[in-house]
């Protein structure tokens, strides 16, 4: 949750955001353009391991959630036992994100990659580093790895964050100026989940204070979350 400061008009907010992820609302940019080639490939993957490597708020989670719609693949963690992980392996895909952020279990690691090779089945990884990073120990997990499929996700472009700043006030069914969106991308982090948290926040304001989308407001948002990062510091 991010707390914004309390001002008048302003209240804390959750930005648990409920927003299209299909595969229609996957806006092609050169930053992803790889990642949704290998996706719309599948089941004809040139390897049955594909990492999707790429910082945060660079779309891995949407991508990854269509390909598991697509796939009909379970998600899997660390925190399931070997003989859980083996099982849902021997069933159907798998989808195993965040991999750098659990820490790498490296003894389950090998057995799921060993029963999704057995099984004749694909698994899709997601991670904020790519895999020569991992500082993996066992040189059987090694091998498997390399010869896996990377994919690298680059950080957003200011192409792409004004297609999907426009597409999630759409979304809203609100008309916002193109102007006032070139001046949030021109200021904003670029990371996608920050421009649905910032759209929310924008939408909520214009609300609670009954004005309609100016550029005033967006530069309030853009203060309130310059102010939440320094508080995180």
């Amino acid at each position: 949750m991010l707390l914004v400061k309390d001002t008048p008009n302003q209240i804390p907010l959750s930005f648990d955001i409920s927003s299209s992820r299909g595969r229609d609302d996957l806006i092609e940019t050169a930053s992803v353009k790889a990642a949704v080639s290998v996706l719309d490939l599948w089941p004809n993957w040139p390897s049955h391991i594909v990492i999707l490597a790429g910082p945060t708020g660079s779309g891995k989670s949407h991508i990854a959630h269509v390909w598991r719609e697509k796939a009909g693949a379970q998600e899997v963690e660390f925190s399931a036992t070997t003989d859980e992980i083996v099982t849902l392996s021997k069933q159907s895909p798998i989808l195993l994100e965040d991999l750098d952020r659990q820490g790498i279990d490296e003894t389950k690691f090998f057995h799921l990659l060993n029963a999704v090779k057995e099984a004749q089945s694909s698994i899709l990884i997601t991670s904020r580093s790519w895999p020569s990073s991992w500082s993996i120990k066992l040189p059987d997990l090694s091998s498997r790895i390399r010869s896996a499929t990377v994919v690298e996700i680059g950080e957003p472009d200011e192409a792409l964050l004004t297609q999907v700043i426009f597409k999630l006030f759409a979304d809203r069914q609100i008309e916002i100026d193109k102007k006032i969106v070139n001046y949030l991308v021109l200021r904003m982090e670029r990371s996608l989940a920050v421009a649905q948290k910032i759209v929310e926040r924008m939408d909520h304001l214009t609300l609670s204070k009954k004005v309609p989308i100016s550029r005033s407001i967006a530069a309030d948002v853009l203060a309130e979350f310059e102010l939440h990062e320094t508080d995180m510091e």
